[in-house]
C-alpha cells in the first residue's frame, strides 16, 4: 500500500512539474514573440525612414549605427540577450554560435520543404552544466526592398558603404523569399 501511494505521489509530482515546465516554456515563447515585435517594430520604420531620406547608403549607415543600439535597448528593457544572426553574416555580432547555426539550417530545410518563412520559429531550453538557458529564434525573410543591400545587383555606392562599415560582409547574394538570417533571443532560466 505504501509503495502504491509513493508511486502515485511521484507520478503526481512529475505531472505537476511537467505542467509547470510547459507553462514556463509557453510564457517564454510568448515573451520572445513580443520581443520580435518590439525589436522589428522599432527597427523597420527607422530603416524605412533612413532609406526614404537618404537612399540605400543611408540605410547601410543606419544599420551599422542604430540597429545595435535598438537591440541593446530591447535587451536592457527585457532582460533577454537580443541579436540577429545569419549563415552569411554582415556585422561582427551576426555570426551564429553552434546552436544558432543548427536552427538556421533547420529553417532552410523547412523552407525547402515548403513551410512559409513567416510561420517558422524555434525554441528550446538548453542545459550547459549548471547553466540553463531558454533560446528562441525567428527567421528573417528577404523582401524585395532588402535586395537593394542584400541582393545580387548592388550599386557601387552601396557596395562601398558596406565595405566601409562591414569589411567582413558575407550578407549579399540573396533572392526574394530567402531566409537572410534570424532574430535570436535567449535568457537564463532557473
Amino acid at each position: 500500500m505504501k509503495t502504491k501511494l509513493l508511486t502515485i505521489a511521484l507520478l503526481s509530482a512529475t505531472m505537476n512539474s511537467n505542467v509547470f515546465a510547459n507553462e514556463a516554456i509557453s510564457a517564454n515563447v510568448e515573451e520572445a514573440r513580443n520581443l520580435v515585435k518590439m525589436f522589428g517594430g522599432q527597427l523597420k520604420p527607422e530603416l524605412q525612414k533612413a532609406m526614404k531620406s537618404g537612399g540605400p547608403v543611408s540605410a547601410v549607415e543606419f544599420c551599422h549605427a542604430r540597429a545595435p543600439e535598438i537591440a541593446q535597448t530591447v535587451a536592457e528593457k527585457s532582460g533577454w540577450k537580443v541579436n540577429r544572426v545569419s549563415l552569411k553574416p554582415r556585422g561582427a555580432t551576426a555570426s551564429p554560435d553552434a546552436w544558432e547555426t543548427e536552427v538556421l539550417k533547420r529553417f532552410d530545410a523547412e523552407k525547402t520543404a515548403g513551410v512559409e518563412v513567416k510561420t517558422m520559429e524555434f525554441s528550446e531550453v538548453v542545459h550547459d552544466g549548471a547553466k540553463t538557458t531558454f533560446r528562441y529564434m525567428k527567421p528573417l525573410g528577404t523582401a524585395e526592398v532588402c535586395l537593394v543591400c542584400h541582393g545580387t545587383n548592388l550599386t557601387e555606392p552601396v557596395r562601398q558603404a558596406i565595405a566601409k562599415y562591414y569589411p567582413q560582409d558575407q550578407a549579399m547574394g540573396f533572392n526574394k523569399g530567402d531566409i537572410r538570417g534570424a532574430f535570436s533571443f535567449s535568457k537564463a532560466v532557473n
